[in-house]
């Protein structure tokens, strides 16, 4: 069918919509509405793909992964789809005959509020890689009434305020009530045994929460019609009636009245609290216990037993928070299957495997055995009893080492730690980059990895091209794709190919006037939408910004000490008191642009936000210097920002203290699009900057994890640098603070450089200044800048998710390819030709 019936045939579909939902001709229709048909009428398309892709790893009977995450950050979901469906002129086509604006319909559609950071998104950009690849797989979660929260800055402070991305009708998802899950906590157990004589508990008094499963679909990129789509399925509390408790209601008691309504309301809710704590413990359970029972439940329809659980099934515990999926699994095969505890947890091993994603203390997870006693006592019973044998077999290979047993034990001083659940019940557990890996080997599960060293392997993340690329950056795209072809798209390898083009002129200049253009669309969304508010939150201005021939110098991710936006921030001082001393100090001019949440109870995270205002404030408030040198903190970031972000920038700061940061993904998304990368050798910068080599990567500094674990005392630099004296000084001195607020918070960071200074900001500021003095020199040749930025380009061949993918499917799930087949397909699509000819082909 051709480009013109195809045309012809979706307007009116988008018009049957219309009139049989929202009652109005496409005329009269309100943009929301047009947006929602459109959407609609785009879903029952994919949903025939959906249905072949389902239906084929049910007839096939193969093994399948089960992906489970607390965390997923898609982003908007319709622009993304049409790139993978590769519907684009359709679209276009379609638009143009309704009268409708491509950018009009997208700005209907808000980032989905299901993740916090780098690891939502790295969970996006795997469900994405895993539908192209083709792998049977599946996601799990749970859908964010408000999300983490939507972030304003009043004058310079972050206020937390509700994700409101539900309030209208989101046509993607779909709510699949006949697959809900009863979840059980507190209750009285009851000693049982199953017919092997294992100890089984039965539950008393209970309280029981219905999860009601929303389905999503994640569809594969191909460009054929023969594309796989995958289910992200995400759990709601809040949809379900009969989890509010009327009776305590009545007694006065509002808040736990509602709890068991609100358990899916907020990612994250604030744990400085008890009631912060147990919610999000429930949270962690519910995501455990609803999505096992959908697991057993798709099994037992395949196969009618569990004898093969254990060969067909995959289990991806996405960092600590899935982790008691291990406690879940074991209880549910011996209790409600008559598994033997031993076939049990040996079915529990062949199925988990565990991915750990930092070394902070604070995401090692552990919870109190007196809260687990309280919420979920019979899985308790299971961490118990796991602990015991573990810690027996420790003795009886070490004799008399009971230091180690404490090391090793899953329960320690009233804890259970998590991360030791995870890795015992695990048949594989992995890191996400090679310094990371090496990190979890011989320091933070040493003991672990002394028992069992082939349990442990390194995947190193990556990030969905085709979303950070093709879809984010059109310009660069094309540009790539008129010189190397388009089969970097499903073929990120052969991005390699760029680099012979990196020494052309008229690829530089081309390059260049790219690069330009995407900062030009930049400055007119931070001129019109970045908002500058006062302490009130009433809006006084938009962000100041410098024009697009400025360096643009980029540091977008969560706000926290030890990925030192607070570096940033000295430096910044140090070239402010540079050209306050000497106007002409500097060749260039400079945009910083900073953008990421601090979690709610982080204070110090909130204070660098709050002096990275105060430094944007003030660089505006004089004349001479905000022509130089510019600071905007872009508030609410989230995925659709980034995408305006990452293509404009020219220098990626990726300068956390070495050994501290596992990966980074944006790393690689801000490479991918061209730009320069000034960074410490930590996370995937090394094998970043191993890929690109040497004399590609200019921009390295600071020092190594090795040197880190070195006595060091930032006082003795402070005392010896005048010019960092001076810099970190202005905290203090009164340069920056306009309120007794703003002087206590930054006095507060002041002290903790002189202190402590944890994090080795001191120790590596003047090695970071002298190198941004190397950016600067190299940005004032524009053509050798460009060959630099496109040799990055072309060294990002092995950071795509698709390659991160592969080797999962390699090394940790032993799972295969299975595109739909193609009979399968034809069938699904001939039963819903069959009353309706309204397709897309």
């Amino acid at each position: 069918m051709d480009l013109n019936a195809q045309t012809e045939i979706l307007v009116q579909k988008i018009k049957h919509h219309l009139i049989t939902t929202s009652g109005h001709t496409a005329e009269a229709a309100t943009l929301e509405e047009f947006y929602q048909a459109f959407c609609t009428v785009l879903r029952e398309e994919i949903m025939i793909n959906q249905t072949a892709t389902i239906d084929t790893i049910q007839y096939k009977k193969v093994r399948t992964l089960n992906f489970l995450s607390m965390e997923y950050l898609p982003g908007r979901l319709l622009a993304n789809n049409i790139t993978n469906m590769s519907a684009g002129e359709l679209v276009k086509a379609v638009l143009t005959k309704m009268n409708q604006n491509y950018s009009d319909l997208i700005s209907c559609e808000p980032d989905p509020g299901l993740g916090s950071g780098g690891l939502g998104r790295l969970s996006s950009c795997f469900l994405d890689s895993l539908a192209t690849l083709q792998y049977p797989a599946r996601g799990y979660g749970l859908r964010y009434q408000y999300g983490i929260f939507e972030q304003e800055i009043w004058n310079g402070v972050q206020v937390e305020k509700p994700d409101c991305w539900l309030l209208n009708t989101d046509p993607w998802e779909m709510r699949r009530d006949l697959f809900s899950a009863n979840v059980r906590f507190r209750g009285r157990p009851t000693y049982a045994q199953n017919k092997h004589g294992d100890a089984v508990y039965l539950l008393d008094d209970f309280e029981e929460v219905r999860a009601l499963p929303f389905d999503i679909p994640v569809i594969g990129y191909s460009q054929k019609s023969d594309y796989s789509v995958l289910i992200l399925r995400l759990w709601s509390t809040k949809e379900s009636p009969r989890n509010f408790e009327l009776q305590r209601y009545n007694a006065g008691l509002l808040g736990q009245a509602a709890e068991n309504t609100s358990l899916t309301d907020v990612l994250y809710p604030n744990d400085n609290t008890e009631l912060g704590k147990r919610i999000r413990l429930k949270q962690e359970f519910l995501l455990v216990s609803a999505s096992l029972q959908d697991i057993i439940r798709r099994h037992l329809h395949v196969y009618g037993d569990l004898s093969n659980f254990g060969d067909k099934v995959r289990i991806q515990i996405n960092d600590t928070h899935p982790a008691l999926i291990i406690a879940e699994l074991i209880r549910t095969l011996t209790k409600n299957f008559d598994f033997s505890w031993n076939d049990a947890w040996e079915t529990c091993q062949s199925c988990c495997s565990y991915t750990n994603h930092t070394i902070l203390k604070e995401a090692l997870e552990e919870w109190n055995v007196t809260r687990v006693h309280d919420l979920i006592p019979r899985q308790l019973e299971i961490i118990q009893r796991l602990n015991l044998d573990f810690c027996n077999s420790i003795r009886a290979r070490f004799p008399g080492d009971e230091e180690k047993v404490r090391r090793l034990s899953i329960i320690e001083n009233g804890q259970v730690r998590m991360a030791h659940l995870a890795i015992h019940g695990s048949h594989k557990v992995n890191g996400v980059a090679k310094l990371h890996s090496e990190i979890l080997k011989t320091k933070v599960f040493k003991d672990f990895f002394d028992l069992h060293p082939d349990k442990f392997t390194n995947v190193t993340n990556g990030v969905t091209h085709r979303r950070w690329l093709l879809h984010s950056n059109p310009l660069l795209a094309g540009f790539i794709t008129q010189r190397i072809g388009a089969g970097w798209i499903s073929d990120f390898t052969q991005i390699e190919k760029l680099a012979s083009f990196a020494a052309d002129p008229a690829t530089q200049e081309e390059f260049l006037a790219i690069k330009r253009k995407n900062k030009e669309q930049l400055i007119d969304f931070l001129v019109k939408e970045n908002s500058i508010r006062d302490a009130s939150g009433k809006i006084i201005g938009h962000s100041h910004i410098l024009e697009p021939t400025s360096l643009f110098d980029v540091q977008i991710k969560r706000i926290h000490e030890y990925k030192r936006q607070l570096l940033s921030a000295l430096h910044l001082i140090m070239l402010y008191q540079e050209l306050r001393t000497n106007p002409k100090a500097r060749s260039i001019h400079r945009f910083a642009l900073f953008a990421g949440t601090a979690a709610p109870g982080y204070e110090r995270a909130k204070q660098i936000i709050q002096l990275l205002c105060a430094i944007a404030r003030k660089f505006h408030a004089d004349d001479e210097i905000h022509k130089r040198l510019c600071v905007a903190f872009i508030e609410g970031y989230n995925v659709s920002k980034a995408e305006l972000i990452v293509p404009a920038a020219d220098l990626s700061e990726q300068i956390s203290a070495a050994g501290w940061e596992a990966s980074g993904t944006g790393n690689m998304k801000l490479s991918m699009n061209g730009a320069l990368t000034i960074g410490t050798e930590d996370g995937a910068n090394i094998e970043m900057r191993e890929a690109v080599t040497d004399r590609w990567w200019p921009f390295r500094f600071g020092a190594t994890m090795e040197e880190n674990g070195q006595p060091y005392k930032s006082w003795d630099i402070y005392l010896q640098d005048e010019q960092i004296r001076r810099a970190v000084d202005a905290l203090k001195d009164g340069t920056f603070a306009e309120s007794p607020a703003e002087s206590e918070a930054f006095n507060q960071i002041h002290q903790s450089l002189l202190e402590s200074d944890a994090f080795h900001v001191l120790k590596d500021l003047r090695v970071y200044y002298e190198t941004q003095k190397k950016v600067e020199a190299l940005f004032l040749q524009p053509k050798a800048w460009a060959e630099m930025a496109i040799h990055n380009i072309a060294g990002m061949a092995s950071f795509s998710t698709d390659t991160s993918i592969h080797n999962y499917a390699q090394k940790i799930w032993d799972i295969q390819p299975c595109p739909s087949d193609p009979a399968i397909l034809a069938k699904v699509r001939a039963e819903y030709a069959q009353y309706d000819e309204c397709k897309i082909r």
